[in-house]
């Protein structure tokens, strides 16, 4: 499929790729909406509306937990779960990223690079690489924890020049090193394993590693409190799906959480109208001595995506306001 140069017209084109008009669905909120609740990569057979039982590190029912989520990852044909998405296009990412996503990808050098982690089928870089829009890049690679590359994927590689795009698979992100994989302009995650990870601070630590200086990593969580604190979980009687918790118990939001990283400049973005609610998140790196605050995994259970809760290893160096903004020495922090 060979698109037209102009990058609206290329998510225009995918749009109506994804969505028809005539679905009951009725709007791409609710198109989307329904791909977001059926997770790529990590999933679990149909579970309920939210997670099923929860359990702390180190006891027998964690372990269980972590292999009812493992499972999914080895899943195929009738035993993949009804409505686990595994082939979300390029338009998906459009409309679910924050709107940097689209100029970054535009703007995107000859020598620039995009992974994408959580791929799945791969399918929303095969969108890139086989319209004009890409015909100046050469370096996309897709990450996933089984290999779900369909005959398209073999395909389209074999019409490209050799290493162009790269499909890697059997590893998390934290097991592969710089050597591997290199430098990125560009990363993305839609509800892979920023959503899924367990230990979320070493997740990012890897992330921020592998992103290139000024590069931006594009990602998003569903049901999550959003920076301003107004809302509430979306799932009666149930918590938010991921929690962060300080040293004496306070909340402490993900977007705070963010804007604590060093070296990172950070952008959240509520999405209320999202049936789940998601929180989009763009972190632009500035410099190279990146800390992430670190983060204990106190609470963990297989969903889809899985309920986690989390608990800082130490204080965050800026305290913060009600709006989830922070503080520091050198002034307000709330990008």
């Amino acid at each position: 499929m060979v698109l037209n140069g102009d990058p609206q017209y290329l998510f225009q084109r995918a749009y109506a790729a994804d969505f028809n008009p005539h679905d009951k669905a009725g709007t791409m909120t609710e198109l989307i909406g329904r791909k977001l609740r059926a997770i790529v990569l990590i999933a679990l057979p149909f579970l309920g509306a939210h997670a099923s039982g929860a359990e702390l590190p180190g006891s027998p029912g964690f372990s269980e937990e972590t292999s009812k989520q493992t499972g999914i990852y080895k899943s195929r044909g009738d035993a993949v779960p009804a409505g686990y998405v595994i082939d979300r296009s390029l338009l998906s990412y459009a409309y679910t990223l924050s709107p940097e996503f689209q100029s970054s990808l535009a703007n995107l050098g000859a020598t620039d690079r995009w992974l994408d982690i959580g791929a799945g089928e791969g399918r929303a870089i095969l969108d890139y690489c086989t319209s004009k829009y890409s015909a100046m890049h050469k370096h996309e690679a897709a990450i996933s924890i089984e290999d779900r590359r369909t005959i398209h994927w073999h395909r389209t590689a074999a019409d490209l020049e050799p290493g162009q795009i790269r499909y890697l698979f059997g590893k998390r992100l934290r097991e592969y090193s710089l050597d591997e994989l290199g430098n990125f302009q560009i990363i993305t995650d839609v509800m892979g394993g920023f959503s899924y990870a367990q230990h979320l601070s070493l997740f990012m630590e890897k992330t921020l590693a592998f992103l290139e200086l000024n590069g931006s990593f594009y990602t998003v969580l569903q049901d999550v409190r959003s920076e301003q604190g107004t809302n509430r979980p979306y799932y009666p009687d149930a918590p938010f799906l991921t929690e962060i918790t300080g040293a004496g118990g306070a909340e402490v939001r993900v977007c705070s959480w963010l804007k604590n990283i060093t070296c990172a400049e950070v952008t959240c973005e509520y999405k209320a109208q999202w049936s789940p609610p998601i929180e989009v998140y763009r972190v632009r790196k500035v410099c190279n001595d990146v800390r992430v605050p670190a983060l204990v995994p106190t609470h963990f259970a297989a969903g889809t995506p899985p309920e986690r809760r989390f608990q800082l290893q130490s204080p965050l160096p800026a305290a913060l306001d009600r709006a989830g903004a922070t503080y520091s020495e050198g002034g307000r922090n709330d990008k």
